[in-house]
């Protein structure tokens, strides 16, 4: 998946506490491996889980100038898969079975959802700190090409040698929070097609 990046005064360390402390306890387990500049999250169903399947996904959170890039790893299906399968094998034979298996069920879809919870966990962390996929203040200054001056973004002509600047400004994906230039029409970080400005 492409990594969304997250502008504002928000660390590595922050989303991996908010990951932890929601999957670190009932049918799964997370653990933090790395240092401050790059963590990886690591989000699994124990290996004693008394029902539904395996799962395990992992989050990598990089700190990146005024912000972090998060990019969630593919999560492993195979023991959900053989999981519903032994469920859906189980109520051909005879559907009183299901009733047996209501709990497997139960864990199954909540490890189908885990990727769009993680990201729920992760926005709501980002918007709790002020971070957004919009630029940062620090970021918000373009440099003039003819005399090297930093300039607001949003000026029109230089505050130095009055060039215009026009061109220079830049922006965000909306999708994932990659700075990208005016001139481009499509996220060289998601493939997202960009709105014209």
């Amino acid at each position: 998946m492409e990594p969304r990046i997250f502008h504002g005064n928000i660390i590595p360390r922050d989303l991996a506490r908010a990951l932890m402390a929601e999957y670190n306890r009932g049918n799964l387990r997370a653990q933090v491996i790395g240092n401050e500049q790059h963590m990886i999250v690591q989000i699994s169903t124990p290996r004693e889980r008394a029902s539904g399947g395996q799962t395990a996904m992992s989050v990598t959170l990089k700190k990146v100038a005024d912000g972090v890039s998060v990019e969630l790893g593919q999560q492993a299906w195979l023991g959900v898969a053989a999981s519903l399968g032994q469920t859906l094998l189980s109520a051909w034979h005879s559907p009183w079975n299901l009733l047996s298996r209501l709990d497997d069920l139960a864990q199954d879809y909540e490890s189908i959802q885990l990727s769009q919870e993680v990201w729920r966990v992760i926005e709501t962390t980002a918007r709790s700190s002020r971070a957004t996929f919009e630029l940062s203040e620090r970021l918000r200054r373009i440099t003039c090409e003819y005399c090297q001056t930093a300039n607001p973004v949003g000026a029109q002509s230089c505050i130095a040698c009055g060039a215009p600047l026009g061109a220079a400004q830049p922006t965000t994906c909306f999708n994932c929070g990659f700075v990208v230039s005016k001139n481009e029409k499509i996220c060289p970080n998601c493939g997202q097609k960009l709105s014209p400005k």
